[in-house]
């Protein structure tokens, strides 16, 4: 017995021991244990990098599901974004010089860029692919899944519009169903509210976020359908 409770001592000891000298990158311990998708490889800390141009994929299945490329999982604050300069990668962003880390809570949800996506500022977007928060439980970095576009939340950065399109797997988790703002709301009550306060609060008091609230599928198609045509207006 007293053999038996050194061993379970000594193995506690090691668990804790591993625990306090974890590396951390960009001020985030564990950050390295976030899962990447299968599809790409690790180049180094801050990239990853597949086979696969993402933002030659379409916007839009034949199936009438979007593509959604997956950033940043659900519960993670390290900024992740596809890159610019080599549509192959996903990359950690840098921000003075630093990797950037959101200094909040972790994302309500998935985070990414819908492909094949560019809305100029005279329809109301930044010039880049459409933001998307897929709700459900996290997925791989760098994943690109079928996602069902059930609204947009409307926000406003610094007085310049930023919308966030609102979007639901459409299999394997519980969200999958859901086809509506509304329906999200009487079947999952909290959610769309954690969604918007997260985003008006994530940069903090002074940063510039103001939600505008939610509309629902209808117009978030619309902005698809627009960011969509205008990608491939100017290839």
């Amino acid at each position: 017995m007293h053999n038996k409770l050194l061993l379970a001592g000594v193995i506690s000891i090691s668990m804790l021991t591993s625990t306090a000298h974890a590396e951390s990158l960009g001020n985030l311990a564990f950050s390295e244990t976030t899962p990447y998708t299968s599809d790409m490889t690790l180049k180094d800390d801050f990239t990853i990098v597949g086979d696969v141009d993402l933002m030659a994929m379409d916007a839009i299945n034949s199936n009438g599901y979007a593509n959604a490329i997956i950033e940043i999982p659900t519960g993670t604050s390290a900024k992740w974004e596809v890159s610019k300069e080599d549509p192959n990668a996903v990359y950690w962003e840098y921000k003075d010089g630093e990797p950037r880390v959101v200094n909040y809570l972790g994302y309500p949800g998935n985070y990414g860029a819908i492909p094949g996506t560019a809305l100029p500022k005279e329809l109301g977007g930044d010039g880049d692919p459409l933001d998307v928060i897929v709700l459900g439980q996290a997925l791989p970095r760098g994943e690109v899944v079928d996602v069902r576009v059930i609204g947009v939340l409307k926000m406003l950065d610094d007085g310049e519009q930023d919308d966030k399109l609102v979007a639901v797997l459409t299999q394997d988790s519980p969200f999958a169903h859901i086809e509506s703002m509304q329906q999200l709301d009487s079947e999952f009550p909290g959610v769309s509210q954690i969604v918007d306060i997260w985003f008006a609060n994530y940069k903090g008091p002074d940063g510039g976020m103001e939600g505008l609230g939610f509309e629902d599928a209808e117009s978030a198609l619309a902005v698809l359908e627009a960011a969509a045509e205008n990608f491939q207006a100017t290839q």
